[in-house]
């Protein structure tokens, strides 16, 4: 039989098929990505489970014309196929590929870059309204999951198109899980839309009913029209919506093409804000992926029969140490808490969910209330651990500002992913956290140069009775061993690794493993380099670092992390004034969003190995080991 994919090299080829073609190409397309996605990695639950509605989606409304904008873009990678990506797919999330997330400099098909949860309505908001003004007539529709109406945002974008009454459809993909199960409130209101019958009582079944009842019946009849409104709230799904200036269709099956394609095509013809409710399956159409959607969310390169992860053997990453730890001052102290905004697995927490129940809280797909729910615990005498990753904790700067560091609060913020993430690019790169977190009064910042500091420096923060951040990168540790027993360090205080005479190489970090490897490479040109590991961000150990910058005055600075309002810009700072005659070169990312690509290649392009420090060092100062040693006030001896 031939291949129904083969043929499809764009949209105005899938729109040329048959019901039955629709349906044999939905199955070819699972087949597809689950090849490509087992060698390459990324997010395939929640593509798998959107495919017969992306055929849908695009059977219907005439993109790129027509927008769709699809709500963290995890499920976009169907939409990439039939857009006339199919040839460049297997490069899918690979440095120079395509990205695993919509992109506007990719593709004309895609209307808005995407990678974080809740922001499509407000975007289709926004472009409804702009195609209002200039006369417009093309379709704009947002489709957002359940998980990811759950965010605040999500909710503001909502109210404000029932205000505005502009004609946008929102496609509500309800899968019952965002990366973890979803909590609360609304998703417990979505799961009762799931299995609530359709209200279909018409106005003349109600009346037989009620004349069925002797005497109070017919009295109780001249009083339905008063209340049938508030009989519809009791059995119509989708009445919020409703009551929000949306028409509701829905629920229907997300897997069934024709049933989308009609409702759909009515929902195209409707006035105003429209919202369709579609029930999919997370993982359809691999078992694997099915029984565990959680873990096949965003995943790395796995065995297709097995469904199991490709890994090496090697030390445990960072949050798995993080997690163990926490477990264990948390055995000790009853006034920990944990907090995580729908990340529970990711963050290194499932442990500490399942030990402290009750002192365990995911609060959804909401950064902004985690921040200052944790503030709300601290105020009453808990110490929250709010864990986040870096790209995430950017939607919770005000919280962090006004809440916590404003009232000088005992929270601790376990940043996760800082750094170079590699694979899914810009909007998840956690490249920014020490320049929007370190300029807040009362904040103390650190950073492990492994593992096992990550341990003492967990401890240390929990010990802290104000806010503090702790920000350690992704994957597995150096391979160091852990002390079975936590000390605390000295806040703001730092360590000299190793002594020379020619420069100072301050690492930060994981990259302090890199200035070591740098000074190792150094003396092999007789060029010695004393190496200090910062620890602290803010506050620095200025003692330390004047004290090696006096004797030595050169200084290199590194970090995986842009250099505007970074690391090395906090070290210049410090120094500037009384060190006016050192030199110093900032090693760092530059002032561009990062693309995506293996973060090993990454940290390579941008300078951020042991040989690229050497090479920066040796052209800063190519006369290094002619120049006599510095004094201060700008003059050599």
């Amino acid at each position: 039989m031939n291949s129904v994919l083969e043929r499809i090299n764009g949209v105005a080829d899938l729109k040329k098929l048959s019901p039955k073609e629709q349906e044999r190409l939905a199955g070819e397309i699972r087949k597809f990505l689950l090849n490509v996605v087992s060698e390459n990695g990324g997010h395939l639950a929640p593509s798998l489970g959107v495919v017969e509605l992306t055929l849908a989606l695009h059977l219907v409304f005439d993109v790129p014309e027509d927008k769709i904008i699809w709500d963290v873009g995890h499920q976009s990678y169907t939409h990439k196929i039939l857009t006339g990506r199919k040839k460049e797919f297997h490069t899918l999330r690979q440095y120079k590929g395509i990205s695993g997330f919509p992109k506007r400099d990719e593709s004309n098909y895609d209307s808005f870059n995407t990678g974080h949860s809740s922001t499509s309505i407000s975007a289709a908001v926004g472009m409804s309204k702009a195609r209002d003004l200039k006369g417009e007539k093309y379709k704009v529709v947002a489709v957002i999951g359940d998980g990811a109406l759950t965010g605040g945002m999500a909710f503001e974008a909502l109210d404000h198109a029932g205000d505005l009454k502009t004609d946008l459809i929102v496609v509500l993909n309800d899968n019952e899980m965002s990366i973890a199960e979803n909590v609360g409130a609304m998703a417990g209101y979505l799961s009762r839309m799931r299995t609530d019958p359709r209200y279909e009582k018409s106005k003349d079944e109600i009346e037989q009913l009620l004349n069925r009842i002797p005497k109070v019946g017919p009295r109780v009849l001249r009083t339905v029209e008063r209340i049938k409104d508030s009989l519809k709230y009791l059995v119509v799904p989708g009445m919020l919506f409703e009551e929000m200036g949306f028409t509701y269709l829905g629920p229907i099956d997300g897997h069934n093409i024709g049933t989308m394609k009609s409702v759909l095509q009515n929902a195209k013809m409707l006035k105003g804000p429209v919202l369709v409710h579609v029930i999919t399956q997370k993982g359809k159409g691999y078992k694997p992926a099915e029984d565990n959607p959680d873990k096949f969310h965003g995943i790395g390169a796995f065995d297709l029969i097995t469904g199991e992860p490709v890994k090496k053997d090697g030390p445990p990453s960072y949050t798995q140490v993080f997690g163990t730890t926490l477990v264990e001052l948390a055995e000790k102290n009853e006034q920990i808490i944990a907090i995580t905004a729908a990340m529970r697995g990711g963050t290194g927490l499932n442990p500490f969910a399942q030990k402290f129940s009750q002192r365990f809280f995911d609060v959804g797909i909401a950064e902004q209330h985690a921040v200052t729910f944790a503030a709300g615990l601290a105020v009453q005498g808990f110490h929250p651990v709010v864990a986040i990753y870096s790209t995430f904790m950017q939607r919770a700067y005000d919280q962090t500002l006004h809440d916590v560091c404003m009232q000088n609060l005992p929270v601790t913020f376990a940043i996760d992913r800082a750094g170079l993430v590699g694979e899914d690019g810009e909007t998840h790169q956690g490249v920014f956290d020490i320049s929007f977190l370190r300029h807040i009064p009362n904040m103390v910042m650190m950073a492990p140069k492994d593992e096992n500091e990550l341990r003492h420096m967990l401890a240390t923060s929990l010990a802290y009775s104000g806010p503090s951040a702790l920000r350690y990168p992704r994957g597995s540790g150096i391979g160091v061993s852990l002390n079975k027993t936590v000390r605390l360090l000295s806040i703001g205080k730092g360590e000299v690794l190793r002594e020379g005479k020619h420069l100072v190489i301050v690492g930060i970090g994981p990259t302090v493993y890199t200035a070591l490897e740098a000074a190792r490479l150094l003396d092999e040109r007789g060029i010695h380099a004393t190496v200090i590991n910062a620890r602290f961000i803010k506050p620095l150990d200025r003692e330390l670092l004047l004290n090696w910058v006096k004797q030595v005055g050169r200084i290199v600075t590194l970090e995986e992390h842009v250099l505007k309002g970074g690391f090395g810009s906090a070290c210049l700072e410090v120094l500037h004034t009384d060190c006016p005659g050192m030199e110093m070169e900032n090693i760092g990312l530059p002032d561009r969003f990062i693309e995506h690509g293996r973060s090993d290649l990454l940290r390579e392009q941008y300078g951020l190995t042991a040989q690229g420090v050497v090479e920066r060092v040796l052209a800063r100062w190519p006369g290094i080991l002619r120049s006599r040693p510095f004094s201060f006030g700008g003059r050599k001896k």
